[in-house]
C-alpha cells in the first residue's frame, strides 16, 4: 500500500541510533539527576538494559508480521474498529510528539542560539524540512541519516575528549547514596523517552527493511549504542558540573559544552552540542511525523500519504506554539501526563497484543498465509 520502499538493516540501525539519543542527549541528564544526584549515571545504566528488554519485545512482535507496519498489526489482532481506534490513539501520541519536540528545538535555538528571533519563525522553517523529508520518503530519510550519523560521531568524540581535562572525580562521591527507589523513579524517564517511545519505529520495522530478521539484533544494538552515548553524556555532567548544577540546568548537555576551555584558545563551542542535539532532534522527529502521517493514511485506506503532510505539518505547528505556556508546565507535563500516555501505547498495548497473539496465535497465521 502506497509505497514498496525497502531500507537496509544498516540504515536501520542509524534511524535507531538517532531516535534513542535524540532529545536524551541534552535533557536526560537533568532529569536524572533531579532525583538521584549524583547517581545519576546508576539510573542511566538501568534505564538502558530495561528499555533493551523493551525492545526486544517490540522485535518480537514486529517478526510476527514481517509485512505488516504496526496500524495494520492492530487491525489485524483486533479487527478493524478496535483496531483502528487503538492505531488512532498511537497516532496522537506520534502527532503529539512531534510537535513536543517542534517546541523543544523552537525553545532551546531562541534561547541560547537566537534570541532576538520569534519561536514561531524557527519552528515553521524545522516543520518545512520536516515535511519535505517526509514527502521524499522513507529511503530519502535513511540515506540522509547515513551522512549525518558520521558527523554526529564525530562531534561527539570531539566533545568528549575536550570536557575530559575538566572532570572532577569528587562529584561524583558518594556513590550509591540514592536509593532504590529514587534511582528506579528517575531512570523511568530514560526508558520511557528512549525505549517505550520506539513503538514508533514499527512503522518502519519489519514491513521496509530488505532483511528483517537480521534488522532484529540492528535494532536492539542502536538502542543499545544510544543508551551508551546517553549514559557517557550523563557521566560527564555529573563529573564536570556535579550534580546539584546538572539538575537546575534545563539543557545540561549544553552548559556542558560551555564548560570546554583547552588552554585558553578552545572554548565557547557549545555549537557543537547544539549540532548534536539538533541532528538527532531533526531524525527522531522525522520519525514521529512519518509514522503519523503514513499510519493516517493506512487508517483511512488513502493511495499515498504525501497530500496529508502539509494539513498535519501546520497542525503541529500551531501546536508547537501552544502546548506549553512556559517551561514549568512543559516540565510537570512530561513527568506526569506524557508518561502516563507513552507507557499506555507504548508498553501496555504491545503487551496487549502479545496476549491476544496467543490466544489468536492459528487462525492469524491461517490469515497471513493467505494473504
Amino acid at each position: 500500500m502506497m509505497q514498496n520502499v525497502k531500507i537496509n538493516s544498516y540504515q536501520f540501525l542509524v534511524l535507531v541510533i538517532l531516535f534513542t539519543v535524540g532529545t536524551s542527549i541534552l535533557i536526560v541528564p537533568s532529569a536524572l539527576a533531579t532525583v538521584a544526584k549524583q547517581d545519576a549515571w546508576i539510573a542511566a545504566i538501568i534505564g538502558t538494559v530495561i528499555g533493551l528488554s523493551i525492545v526486544w519485545l517490540f522485535t518480537k512482535i514486529g517478526l510476527w508480521f514481517p509485512n505488516l507496519t504496526f496500524v495494520q498489526m492492530n487491525e489485524m489482532l483486533f479487527g478493524k474498529w478496535i483496531g483502528n481506534i487503538l492505531s488512532f490513539l498511537f497516532i496522537s501520541m506520534t502527532l503529539l510528539s512531534t510537535a513536543i519536540l517542534l517546541y523543544y528545538s523552537g525553545s532551546f535555538l531562541t534561547t541560547h542560539v537566537m534570541p532576538n528571533t520569534p519561536m514561531g519563525a524557527t519552528n515553521i522553517l524545522m516543520a518545512i524540512i520536516l515535511v519535505m523529508a517526509v514527502r521524499l520518503g522513507l529511503e530519502t530519510i535513511a540515506r540522509s541519516a547515513e551522512i549525518f550519523i558520521g558527523v554526529f560521531f564525530l562531534l561527539f568524540i570531539i566533545l568528549v575528549v575536550f570536557i575530559a581535562p575538566e572532570i572532577k572525580f569528587e562529584n561524583i562521591q558518594p556513590v550509591f547514596e540514592a536509593d532504590i527507589n529514587s534511582i528506579a523513579e528517575s531512570s523511568l524517564s530514560l526508558i520511557v523517552i528512549s525505549s517505550v517511545y520506539a513503538v514508533s519505529l514499527l512503522m518502519i520495522y519489519p514491513a521496509f527493511i530488505n532483511q528483517p530478521k537480521s534488522a532484529k539484533k540492528f535494532f536492539l544494538f542502536g538502542n543499545l549504542i544510544g543508551g551508551l552515548v546517553i549514559i557517557i553524556l550523563t557521566f560527564l555532567c555529573i563529573f564536570v558540573l556535579g550534580a546539584d548544577i546538572t539538575a537546575r540546568q534545563e539543557f545540561p548537555g549544553y552548559g556542558l559544552a560551555k564548560m570546554i576551555n583547552i588552554g585558553n584558545f578552545i572554548n565557547r563551542v557549545e555549537a557543537l552540542m547544539a549540532a548534536l542535539w539538533i541532528i538527532c532532534l531533526y531524525f527522531k522527529m522525522v520519525i514521529y511525523f512519518y509514522s503519523s502521517v503514513y499510519g493516517l493514511a493506512q487508517i483511512l485506506n488513502l493511495k499515498d500519504y504525501r497530500p496529508l503532510t502539509y494539513p498535519l505539518g501546520m497542525i503541529v505547528v500551531v501546536f508547537s506554539l501552544v502546548i506549553f505556556p512556559n517551561v514549568m508546565e512543559q516540565q510537570k507535563f512530561d513527568s506526569t501526563i506524557n508518561i502516563y500516555f507513552a507507557l499506555t501505547i507504548g508498553l501496555l498495548l504491545p503487551l496487549l497484543m502479545v496476549i491476544v497473539y496467543a490466544i489468536r496465535k492459528k487462525q492469524l497465521k491461517k490469515n497471513l498465509d493467505y494473504a
